[in-house]
């Protein structure tokens, strides 16, 4: 008896949990600071969700590490503030968060979104926004945390990988997981390949993310 293997969708995945629909919630916009130092396609999605009134969110300021970083662009066609807080200019990580945490309030943020933001945070930072700053990693945390998480799964073989959306804690990629993305990995994937399809669920999570802030944000108020 001849046995068919069975064939994997590439664009398969598993949300967990569903993400809100409406994603949009009525009430007072979240209003939210984000942090990137890269192309900034995590930006574009959150920004790009707020102007199609799919998310109730406001972004108040971009703040940015690194002075070539593409996501500049990409604010000034959605007209969002940028500020660079460049962390060669500071000598310890605390004086470049006092610095970050100076500015967010300044422009009165509620909630922190690292979209693709390549520091380590210190307690400064983590004790002005208890239990407001919220991170997205390329895993199912908690495995594959730190650097490279796509060439980590790959080279650990597993068949299963994604991405996820958790609360920021001290410790790096650790913290209370509010959204995940199951990937499956298929036998000719390279890190391109993969993390282009887990980079499609990372836009989902982290609007999903964004829009359960929203409704707890308009609860407490």
């Amino acid at each position: 008896m001849d046995k068919k293997m069975t064939k994997i969708d590439p664009t398969s995945c598993l949300i967990s949990p569903a993400i809100p629909s409406p994603l949009f919630v009525e009430g007072s916009p979240v209003k939210i600071g984000v942090l990137a130092s890269g192309s900034g396609t995590n930006f574009e999605a959150i920004a790009q969700a707020i102007k199609d009134q799919q998310l109730n969110a406001k972004i108040q300021v971009l703040i940015y590490n690194n002075p070539d970083a593409k996501v500049i662009e990409r604010a000034e066609r959605f007209g969002v503030k940028t500020i660079l807080l460049n962390h060669r200019n500071y000598k310890k990580r605390e004086d470049l968060d006092q610095e970050i945490v100076q500015t967010l309030k300044e422009h009165d943020v509620d909630w922190i979104v690292f979209a693709g933001w390549m520091r380590i945070v210190t307690q400064v930072l983590v004790d002005a926004f208890p239990h407001k700053i919220i991170n997205l990693h390329p895993s199912l945390l908690p495995s594959f945390p730190g650097i490279r998480g796509v060439e980590q799964a790959l080279e650990a073989q597993v068949k299963i990988t994604g991405c996820s959306v958790h609360l920021v804690e001290l410790e790096v990629d650790r913290g209370p997981i509010l959204m995940q993305a199951a990937v499956p990995i298929l036998p000719d994937d390279t890190p391109e390949t993969l993390h282009a399809r887990i980079q499609i669920q990372e836009h989902k999570i982290l609007i999903g993310a964004i829009s359960l802030v929203s409704q707890w944000q308009n609860a407490i108020n």
